[in-house]
């Protein structure tokens, strides 16, 4: 990274904390150690070893989301909140547009739904303009649903095909042969991956929105409960952003770790998981939309960069390669 670009790289981060502060956010600063994390079978995590003076210790975990301590203070009243912190995620490629350790953004706005958190992220992309945002990233932003893009770009409606069964038999005259025992999440993410994501328009930013309930998040179902009340944000050839209308329902919340947990089971690294965390649902809590938004892809796409090269210090492929 030249020194110029570190400069804008700075200011864009300190325009991102105006922006929030400006507009009532509580900025927080929560660990990046934890002794346990929220299970995501689609995530592998970086596990560590706290070690006390006896010699003895205790596994820990670097935070792949802020979100694991940030959920807690909503449900303790601080209201709407945000951080900019650093985050890790294993087992993933590494390269132009990965790396292991990343900056993120994340956001929850209380008693505000995920739409209005289109607007809200639209409004961030404004406030960069001056930075010279190019054409392709700049607002408003273009909206569609999954079922239409995949609908466009395969001819498949996935809310038709709510059964694996049924998904697998419409990918196959794609060309995928899915696996005996393949999840539906897993066939769908190759029809997506393959056949959709790339083909998405790029002229200005793109929000793709009612994700299907078949694959598991802590977002909120909607009422026909065939998706889920939850968006991602493509803008310069970047996925940058991903917002959910939380879950607040104690139940729901606690099946969906008891569902993940089981699935981690698998995973490269495991980890431990808190079964008390479901248990601040409990009660009144506030209606809450949530955004997670990857700061070294937004530098890239403010300076219309297509790779992460050049804008973050030091990228862990530069590194293992000395």
């Amino acid at each position: 990274m030249t020194p110029e670009t570190a400069r804008i790289r700075a200011a864009v981060i300190m325009e991102i904390r105006r922006f929030f502060t400006d507009r009532g956010f509580l900025e927080v600063d929560t660990p990046v150690l934890s002794p346990h994390l929220i299970p995501e079978s689609s995530i592998e995590v970086f596990a560590t070893s706290l070690l006390y003076p006896d010699g003895s210790g205790r596994e820990m975990y670097l935070a792949p989301s802020p979100e694991v301590w940030m959920k807690p203070l909503i449900a303790a009243g601080y209201g709407s909140i945000f951080q900019i912190s650093k985050c890790f995620r294993n087992g993933e490629q590494q390269g132009r547009q990965h790396n292991p350790e990343f900056t993120m953004l994340e956001w929850y706005a209380t008693d505000s739904g995920s739409q209005e958190n289109i607007t809200v992220t639209e409004d961030l992309f404004r406030q960069l303009l001056p930075f010279g945002l190019p054409e392709g990233a700049r607002p408003p932003f273009r909206r569609m649903s999954m079922d239409q893009a995949c609908a466009e770009y395969t001819g498949i409606i996935p809310s038709e095909h709510p059964e694996t069964g049924s998904l697998a038999e419409a990918a196959e005259k794609l060309g995928i042969t899915p696996e005996s025992g393949e999840t539906w999440e897993s066939v769908f993410n190759r029809i997506f991956v393959q056949f959709v994501e790339p083909s998405l328009p790029r002229d200005r930013p793109l929000v793709l929105y009612d994700y299907p309930s078949g694959i598991p998040t802590l977002a909120r179902l909607k009422e026909d409960g065939l998706h889920s009340d939850r968006w991602e944000l493509y803008a310069g050839g970047f996925e940058c952003a991903n917002c959910f209308a939380e879950e607040t329902d104690f139940s729901r919340v606690a099946r969906y770790f008891a569902g993940e947990t089981k699935e981690k089971e698998s995973s490269l690294v495991r980890h431990a998981v808190n079964r008390r965390w479901p248990e601040i649902y409990r009660g009144d809590h506030p209606s809450v939309s949530g955004v997670a938004l990857g700061v070294d892809r937004l530098v890239a796409v403010t300076l219309g960069k297509s790779s992460l090269e050049g804008v973050i210090f030091f990228p862990h492929c530069d590194i293992l390669g000395e």
